[in-house]
């Protein structure tokens, strides 16, 4: 019963961001939050069935969640930043006009 409360509750936390990716698109560094939240929750589950498995599997995983967390945040800061510095805003309704 305790694996169902803590699968539930990081059901919640990846609901909770899909629905804020899908209901902020006008705010890039905001719509990257709810993807740290759903990085959260698949950390959890991996924790979750190291622990009921009885295997360190799931904890070396874990552990690299956050650094893969870390990149991302970094890289998309990067691209902000550089977006910003080009166009002047980093509004997402801007980025398609973005030519590579």
């Amino acid at each position: 019963t305790d694996l169902i409360k803590y699968f539930t509750f990081s059901m919640i936390i990846s609901i909770l961001g899909i629905r804020g990716i899908l209901l902020n698109r006008r705010n890039i560094p905001i719509m990257s939050m709810p993807i740290e939240s759903m990085l959260l929750a698949v950390n959890s589950n991996f924790l979750v069935f190291s622990v009921s498995l009885d295997d360190m599997m799931g904890q070396s995983f874990a552990s690299l969640v956050p650094t893969v967390a870390a990149a991302e945040s970094a890289i998309g800061l990067a691209i902000f930043v550089i977006t910003f510095r080009v166009r002047g805003t980093i509004a997402v309704e801007f980025i398609n006009s973005i030519q590579g």
